[in-house]
């Protein structure tokens, strides 16, 4: 199992503010949904999930939506 398979960013104003690493998809979609209640509130925030695979990354999911 790969321990960065999925990978979690936060910005804010387009800066980069944490982020985290996940082997398991369940794992990664539920921090997600979590640092969408925790941080979605600060101004100017993204959350992004993506999906490392052999030919690069693919969104599984941003907050809030895409621009």
């Amino acid at each position: 199992m790969d321990d960065e398979r999925f990978h979690l960013l936060l910005t804010a104003g387009g800066r980069p503010v944490m982020h985290g690493w996940w082997g398991k998809q369940p794992t990664a979609e539920h921090q997600y949904l979590s640092w969408i209640g925790s941080w979605g509130s600060i101004k100017g925030a993204r959350i992004v999930l993506t999906e490392r695979a052999d030919d690069g990354e693919r969104v599984l999911a941003s907050w809030p939506g895409d621009p």
